[in-house]
């Protein structure tokens, strides 16, 4: 740009997606069908934005056809680029760099933890006055976590021997989980790697497409497995157990279903996907 500050383009093109297309894909009111599309990310970005968590800047948003511009049939963003590195990489060089820069990542999740909503689901259906699919976050988690399970079973002999002990596990952890009426906003995915860090150690959330409202233990499960031991500070001390549990055995098996779901297409990186699914794989067995 003419002040010297550069952009990303983000294209939701179809021939860009390495996941194998399943039924249900195109339903919204799954809060975990696929997060693609100009709509998702439009919603998401406002309400972060309105509570203070940085996010890229936008320049332009274009859904397929618009605004003159030949970009083909897919939607259009045209974001702040947040240039260097992301937290993961920060984390790895200079653990005591990146401090400063989670403990601002707390200060964000408590603010998206605070924030609450009668209903769960993607941030563009709830917010739209939509209803999910569904009755209840741990009833939608068991149903997608016994499918992770039926699907990774089908590919993996060591889950296949463990597939009835697991799926007692899983209808024992969601028989304790008490209801809940109100929910947190969650990223749905937030690992290191979906953290830029900018030229003033601020933290900026990348990949937002699956915000949605939900249970923020869903959100404390995954960060506590892809930070491990840079996880406490951001822990927070009013999380239900009974979620944690069920969430925790339910992220194993979709860390295992998923990238051998993956691996079954052209997907490049295959060496680090399968890495993966046998890490998560071993991590469920001995939760079982």
């Amino acid at each position: 740009m003419d002040d010297a500050t550069t952009a990303i383009a983000y294209l939701w093109d179809e021939t860009e997606n390495y996941w194998p297309a399943a039924e249900g894909d195109d339903d919204p009111t799954d809060p975990f069908s696929p997060a693609l599309g100009l709509d998702l990310f439009e919603a998401a970005h406002t309400r972060l934005t309105a509570l203070g968590v940085r996010v890229p800047e936008i320049r332009l948003l274009a859904a397929a056809g618009t605004h003159g511009i030949d970009h083909g049939p897919a939607d259009l963003a045209i974001v702040e680029d947040v240039p260097g590195q992301n937290l993961e990489q920060l984390l790895a060089r200079d653990p005591h760099a990146a401090a400063p820069v989670l403990a601002r990542l707390g200060q964000a999740l408590e603010a998206m933890r605070h924030h609450r909503a009668p209903g769960y689901g993607k941030v563009a259906v709830v917010d739209a006055g939509g209803t999910s699919r569904g009755t209840s976050c741990q009833g939608v988690v068991l149903e997608r976590a016994l499918r992770d399970l039926a699907e990774a079973a089908s590919r993996e002999k060591r889950i296949a021997r463990a597939h009835d002990r697991l799926e007692e596990r899983l209808l024992t952890l969601a028989a304790a989980v008490r209801p809940r009426t109100r929910h947190a906003l969650v990223h749905g995915e937030l690992g290191p790697d979906h953290v830029r860090v900018d030229r003033h150690g601020h933290p900026v959330l990348i990949d937002i497409e699956g915000a949605m409202y939900f249970d923020a233990e869903w959100e404390h499960v995954f960060l506590r497995i892809r930070l491990h031991d840079h996880y406490p500070p951001l822990a927070v001390g009013a999380l239900d157990e009974d979620r944690l549990a069920l969430y925790t055995l339910a992220q194993r098996l979709s860390l295992t279903a998923g990238p051998l779901r993956l691996l079954d297409g052209d997907f490049p990186h295959r060496t680090a996907m399968a890495a993966i699914a046998e890490y998560n794989l071993n991590a469920a067995l001995q939760l079982a």
